[in-house]
């Protein structure tokens, strides 16, 4: 792996737990500000705990080495969550400053699982 690579990796993987674990508190503690913007999306707000909780599950498995499938799944997670989060966004006619933040988190999601090192990765076997 370049280290222009593991630059990319890196940078893109501390960006993307920051947000996951701070949207995943925010989420865990159903501040107010959280709970009304996830009613106006039109979601309940018994979904809040879980998502929360899943987040930060994800970026201590994308973080720690080992576990390979689950960091595949960690990521698959992330992507079906921001991409649901922008669909609902986009759905509601939320703003672009309301949109953004999935689209960014989805972003950092998309980098970090591409640029990857070769040891956080599965590699299939030719049999």
């Amino acid at each position: 792996m370049s280290k222009r690579n593991k630059i990319i990796y890196w940078i893109a993987t501390i960006w993307l737990s920051l947000g996951m674990v701070s949207t995943g508190i925010v989420q865990i503690l159903r501040l107010p500000e959280e709970t009304q913007f996830v009613i106006d999306l039109g979601f309940p707000i018994y979904i809040l705990p879980l998502l929360g909780v899943w987040k930060i599950l994800g970026v201590l498995v994308i973080l720690i080495p080992g576990y390979l499938l689950l960091k595949e799944w960690a990521y698959a997670g992330f992507f079906f969550t921001m991409t649901g989060a922008l669909y609902a966004h986009i759905y509601s006619g939320s703003s672009l400053n309301e949109i953004f933040p999935a689209i960014l988190l989805l972003v950092l999601t998309l980098l970090s699982w591409y640029f990857r090192p070769e040891s956080r990765k599965i590699i299939p076997s030719n049999k």
